[in-house]
């Protein structure tokens, strides 16, 4: 507050002009209201100075009277603060101390958890990995227990397929001995069978296997192109001079199938037709009824399945030889043509039976002529009605019988017309139409 008093002195101043150096002028009626103003204010400042100025004294003494307590209370509160700070420090002491011990103790605990936590872990590891090989040792048992039930499942599939399989093998042997069986008495029955037909004059039928029929073609050289004509028939029965004829050759020429009194043909001859044009082939065969090939071997024997057309030719009576093969073509769906050749001879023995002497000079040649047409007539039907006989009995049917001579044969072969003809034109009209027929059948077309 002590710096009011000069604040006031010094406005009072300022508004009165105290202090001023210049000289006023002579106041006016509102400046000498404002100088009573001014001194009113003055007075009043004054008074207030003094006022202030006792409370300023107040206020001082009251200010030393403070600084006093509070110097005292400084004084204690140094004395506090030092008992304090002792206190303090005491205090502190202790709590360093409790520190160090605590810090002493948390390191030692530390320590101890530390060593124990590494040897929790050690022991953790430890008992880790023998779970882990526990678990291991488990799995893999389990797995062993799984493949040994797998394999106690195979196993006993096995055994079941086996027992199984034991069980059809019993049953299939128990079937095969069954079968041999009754194989065995069918072929002891066959056998019986075949015994009796034999004893009967009945020849066993014999199936070639497919082997056996390639072999055959094979060896007789057979070719789709060609027309295979084979002549077949008992032995001496004149089948060589009858393919000789066929192809219009005699018996002499150069590439003629080889003629006797005796048997001369042991193996199959190959013929082709001198007329290049003629696809047909000619095959001489061994004659059967020899003992080198008995009678009802001798279809199966010379391979008579592989071709294409076969002509039966028998001399002087027709055999059960001739019915074989008969009755095998049939079987085979070959063509055959039943042919008895040397009717000249036959005839000219004919004639001599009746009387006729061909040396005799003084013989009517009208009455030759005549003797002969008999004898020719003789001859046919002798034939003819002994063969349908011998087709009949053996059950198969009745077909055409061709008498030729292999003269007549050879000459018509030739193109020419021999006056003795009987069958020979015929026949190889008929064989020609076959092989004609069988051509169209292979080109696929329809035979006129």
């Amino acid at each position: 507050m002590a710096w009011l008093v000069p604040v006031g002195i010094w406005a009072v101043s300022e508004l009165f002009g105290f202090g001023r150096g210049d000289s006023a002028p002579n106041p006016t009626y509102a400046e000498i209201e404002a100088r009573r103003w001014a001194e009113r204010e003055r007075d009043r400042a004054i008074r207030d100075l003094d006022s202030m100025r006792v409370e300023v004294a107040q206020l001082t003494q009251s200010m030393q009277s403070m600084q006093s307590r509070t110097l005292r209370f400084q004084q204690e509160a140094i004395s506090a603060a030092a008992a304090a700070q002792q206190k303090n420090q005491e205090q502190m002491r202790a709590m360093f101390d409790a520190v160090r011990a605590a810090d002493a103790a948390h390191f030692a605990a530390e320590s101890a958890a530390r060593v124990a936590t590494e040897e929790f872990k050690k022991k953790a590891q430890e008992a880790d990995a023998e779970r882990q090989r526990t678990q291991a040792a488990f799995e893999k048992a389990q797995r062993a227990a799984e493949t040994s039930k797998l394999d106690a499942e195979r196993l006993q599939r096995a055994a079941e397929e086996e027992k199984k399989k034991a069980a059809e093998a019993v049953a299939e042997s128990e079937a095969v001995r069954k079968v041999a069986e009754n194989n065995v008495r069918e072929a002891a029955a066959a056998k019986e069978d075949a015994e009796k037909r034999l004893r009967d004059g009945i020849q066993p039928v014999l199936t070639p296997t497919p082997q056996e029929i390639l072999a055959a073609q094979a060896k007789i050289q057979y070719q789709e192109n060609l027309f295979h004509f084979a002549v077949a028939g008992r032995a001496g029965g004149g089948k060589s001079s009858l393919v000789n004829a066929f192809r219009g050759m005699s018996n002499r020429a150069v590439g003629s199938a080889r003629t006797g009194v005796i048997e001369t043909t042991l193996t199959m001859g190959r013929y082709s037709d001198p007329d290049e044009r003629c696809q047909h082939v000619w095959y001489d065969l061994p004659g059967a009824g020899t003992i080198r090939i008995p009678d009802w071997q001798y279809f199966n024997a010379q391979g008579l399945y592989v071709f294409d057309c076969i002509v039966v030719l028998f001399d002087n009576r027709f055999t059960q030889t001739d019915i074989a093969i008969l009755r095998n073509c049939r079987r085979f769906k070959i063509p055959t043509y039943i042919v008895r050749s040397k009717a000249d001879q036959h005839i000219s023995n004919i004639v001599r039976e009746m009387g006729y002497e061909s040396d005799d000079e003084n013989a009517d040649r009208s009455q030759q002529a005549t003797l002969y047409l008999a004898a020719r007539e003789q001859l046919v039907n002798e034939t003819r009605h002994n063969v349908k006989a011998n087709l009949a009995e053996a059950n198969l049917p009745d077909q055409k019988v061709y008498i030729v001579s292999s003269s007549c044969l050879r000459a018509v072969a030739k193109g020419n017309q021999p006056s003795k003809v009987i069958d020979e034109i015929q026949l190889l009209n008929d064989l020609y139409t076959e092989a004609q027929a069988r051509r169209v059948r292979q080109s696929g077309g329809v035979s006129a």
